[in-house]
């Protein structure tokens, strides 16, 4: 079930460093965000901090709330392995796990979550992930394969299909095409707009056409100077924010003036 994600507040330290400065922002069900801004201003940090992957660095902490659906996900009541596997995380390298077969990867997920089920369960919930992630009919006759033995686009498309095999409820992507041929980018691209009908996806990406191509919505991170954190400029509807942006600093960033 797609959710909605409340950020409010927002600070994300490394240590005493303030990387990412008082961010507070809506993220629609059923819909792409995209996150935008030239490299350092704090796009990824905001990212991993969606699922609490950004503590797992010694000495990361935040501030302020992320609520998904009205859950504030830093409460301390929250186990952070269960936020997790609600809301999956694909990475900039595909990282198929080298010593298991696509099978294995697709299904690791659920295994980790002990969840015991009879081997027709699993088999069901493996082809349906690899189908939705559009690799089935690719990889359907080698399933006891090793992974890594794919190409790179069906390797991220594998990654893809692990992180949305235990059903997540958002799909974090940080930059999932900046390792890949044209041919393969627009795969996962077309991939990402199927999926949108089933999840709340977020995406980093430095490409500005693919930003343009995929969101529904876009978000303009900058730094407010040098060696100062990153901070959200706008937000807004994607057709709106590249045509008519309200921030001159959106706009020298959309047509390449600095980035």
């Amino acid at each position: 079930m797609a959710k909605r994600i409340d950020v409010a507040d927002l600070n994300i330290y490394y240590g005493e460093t303030l990387a990412v400065q008082d961010v507070s922002m809506s993220i629609e069900p059923r819909s792409v965000t995209a996150l935008i801004g030239p490299s350092g201003c704090g796009k990824s940090t905001f990212l991993r901090s969606l699922n609490r992957m950004h503590e797992l660095i010694p000495k990361a902490r935040v501030e302020g709330k992320v609520m998904v659906d009205g859950q504030d996900l830093y409460a301390p009541d929250v186990d952070p392995v269960a936020v997790r596997s609600q809301i999956g995380m694909v990475f900039q390298r595909p990282n198929p796990f080298p010593t298991m077969s696509i099978y294995d990867n697709v299904a690791a997920g659920i295994k980790l979550n002990a969840k015991r089920m009879r081997t027709s369960e699993l088999d069901e919930i493996v082809e349906r992930s690899l189908r939705q992630a559009n690799l089935w009919d690719e990889v359907k006759d080698r399933l006891d394969k090793p992974g890594t033995g794919l190409s790179g686009g069906q390797q991220q498309r594998l990654c893809i299909a692990r992180a949305i095999a235990v059903r997540p409820d958002v799909l974090l992507m940080d930059e999932p095409c900046s390792a890949l041929d044209p041919i393969s980018t627009q795969k996962i691209e077309d991939l990402i707009t199927e999926l949108k009908a089933d999840y709340t996806i977020v995406i980093v990406t430095h490409n500005m056409q693919q930003a343009a191509r995929v969101s529904d919505t876009t978000a303009f991170f900058n730094l407010r100077g040098i060696g100062q954190p990153g901070q959200l400029v706008e937000i807004g509807d994607t057709a709106t924010i590249f045509s008519a942006p309200a921030n001159k600093a959106t706009e020298d960033y959309i047509s390449g003036r600095f980035g």
